[in-house]
């Protein structure tokens, strides 16, 4: 398994008749971290959503490796390489820890969740407890964990760190820096904690509205005050 470049082309999208997703393009490299930052409702989760083939895609390209995957289900984009991680975590409540790793095994055998168990050791210790059982960090890292077994090429995390305790979240993105320096996966990341993204990525988009509206690097973001003040909310960044 390697990492696969995804490009995104002219992209519109949204729920019915209504659009959320205007004309959006961006492509990332192989094996490269890429942050989507925006103030609330701007089409951040709405433009994971598409990606992964849950919205109705009124115009562009999506590709994966440089294979169009904008007409394909939800199920065959994840197993042509797009693991998608969302917001709701979507973690079976009454399957165990073991069972529902099972689920993203896929066709790889069954000793391979050990691969989950080394990523996060405490998955191991509560690998009988029920889905329902663990606490929201618990749950982060068995959705995040379950996506990986499936190998995806690109992977897709969708504000993994809300409403978890500091040290969980230090957690969480060690883990997920530990993937993007194997090379395995090309990693976007949506995440209201503005400072743990820039510190993750290698380049930063920022959606206002569902278009794009500032693109660049972590630093130039940074030392652009009234990019910061205007698209995101905040006075500054540090």
């Amino acid at each position: 398994m390697s990492a696969a470049p995804l490009e995104v082309k002219g992209l519109s999208a949204g729920y019915g008749p209504t659009r959320v997703i205007e004309d959006v393009s961006f492509s990332v490299p192989a094996g490269s971290r890429l942050a989507v930052l925006g103030r609330n409702g701007m089409g951040k989760t709405s433009l994971f959503a598409t990606l992964a083939g849950q919205t109705r895609r009124y115009a562009g390209e999506i590709r994966v490796g440089g294979r169009d995957i904008s007409g394909e289900r939800s199920a065959a984009r994840a197993l042509l390489g797009l693991g998608y991680v969302p917001q709701t975590r979507d973690v079976f409540p009454t399957l165990t820890v073991e069972e529902n790793l099972f689920v993203g095994l896929k066709n790889r055998p069954k000793d391979a969740i050990q691969e989950a168990y080394d990523m996060f050791p405490r998955l191991k210790e509560r690998r009988k407890n029920l889905g329902s059982q663990l606490s929201g960090g618990e749950q982060q890292m068995l959705s995040t964990a379950r996506s990986i077994l499936g190998q995806p090429t690109v992977l897709l995390l969708d504000e993994p760190l809300e409403g978890l305790a500091p040290v969980i979240c230090e957690e969480l993105m060690a883990a997920f820096s530990r993937l993007a320096q194997s090379g395995d996966m090309t990693i976007l990341l949506v995440e209201q904690r503005i400072q743990s993204a820039l510190d993750f990525a290698d380049n930063v988009i920022v959606l206002e509205r569902g278009r794009i509206a500032w693109s660049g690097t972590p630093a130039a973001l940074s030392a652009d005050h009234v990019a910061v003040e205007r698209f995101l909310g905040v006075g500054g960044l540090h």
